[in-house]
């Protein structure tokens, strides 16, 4: 008879209030069995070795050491997948450039019914953690990509659709590109208020104006608008190109927002104007999608495995039929732009 191995976790957490929350809040999961505790990353650099967990939750805000300090030295020596469990801040962002896998947003302890709702997240990503590739933080490969005809982007659009790993994915993307590109939509399955921090984030250090986005928002050149993180977005037609409608419709395939509600609406309204690009997610969410775009006309490109941190919604895109081209994370770029140069208006 099959035993399933249950996924051995170490939490790391210098309040003993929110450890004991932890542990037995994921303990309580019949596929989770928490191995070790630690009170911060001096304790968990001894325990790691000692236990060997599948997965590590980690704080940010710790003594001795912070957590993203912590994350870029383990990754290299141990890469164990990290879940980020930390306070709402830009710190977050920086764990997950520093190599951790998600992060889940501590929730106020008082509140019963959101305790709840934060470790079934948390034991959920846990699951997904489990599953996923670590990858150590990249340094900046910067691509020539500065001579594009600007000419050709006549209702040019590019869709982005990401979840698990989807952070350092698509600023990895966006930091290679000139200012000079189509307008650009993304949707990433991403937390409330996280989403204003990513696109503020994403605007700061590539050459795109990003922008979170809102009802009535016009898609322009050298622009890069970003799904908030509890509404769906979708493109509509406008004069000037595409205009921007965002609601809070119910969720689809568990995701709010969804890609194929993205997906779907640059379908339908941009057709073959349009490149659509999967990447690294758990899931199926925007697979749909990206079929109906490239059964429209447009150019489809999928994450491949190798570079994927959960190689799960670029693989059902592809046996889908719905990616044209599968590449790396580093020719996604080259891909995008190729796609552009031989593009006509």
């Amino acid at each position: 008879m099959n035993i399933m191995k249950k996924i051995r976790v170490m939490v790391v957490d210098d309040s003993a209030v929110f450890r004991m929350l932890l542990v037995r809040g994921i303990s309580t999961d019949p596929d989770i069995e928490v191995v070790a505790q630690a009170i911060d990353p001096f304790d968990a650099s001894e325990k790691i070795v000692q236990f060997h967990p599948d997965v590590m939750t980690c704080d940010v805000q710790m003594p001795k050491m912070d957590g993203i300090e912590f994350i870029k030295k383990l990754i290299p020596q141990y890469p164990v997948p990290v879940v980020v469990v930390s306070s709402i801040s830009n710190s977050v962002i920086d764990a997950l450039k520093a190599g951790a896998v998600d992060f889940v947003s501590k929730p106020d302890i008082s509140s019963v019914s959101l305790v709840k709702e934060f470790l079934d997240e948390l034991v959920n990503k846990v699951k997904i953690a489990s599953k996923a590739k670590v990858f150590k933080e990249s340094k900046s490969q910067q691509k020539n990509l500065n001579n594009l005809n600007k000419q050709s982007f006549e209702r040019k659009i590019i869709a982005i659709g990401a979840s698990t790993g989807g952070t350092e994915a698509i600023f990895r993307i966006l930091q290679d590109f000139p200012s000079q590109m189509p307008g650009i939509v993304i949707t990433q399955h991403i937390p409330p208020v996280f989403s204003k921090m990513f696109a503020e984030r994403l605007n700061n250090s590539t050459n795109l104006n990003v922008k979170e986005a809102k009802t009535g928002d016009i898609l322009l050149p050298g622009m890069a608008i970003l799904a908030p993180g509890d509404q769906h977005m979708k493109i509509v037609s406008a004069n000037e190109g595409y205009g921007i409608e965002c609601n809070y419709g119910e969720k689809v395939n568990g995701h709010r927002p969804s890609v194929d509600i993205l997906f779907e609406s640059v379908a339908k309204e941009a057709g073959k104007k349009a490149i659509g690009v999967i990447l690294t997610g758990m899931g199926y969410d925007g697979a749909k999608g990206l079929l109906a775009m490239r059964r429209k006309g447009a150019r489809t490109i999928g994450q491949d495995e190798s570079s994927c941190v959960v190689y799960g919604m670029p693989k059902v895109a592809f046996d889908l039929g719905a990616v044209e081209k599968q590449a790396s994370l580093d020719q996604i770029p080259v891909e995008i732009y190729r796609l552009l140069s031989e593009s006509h208006p």
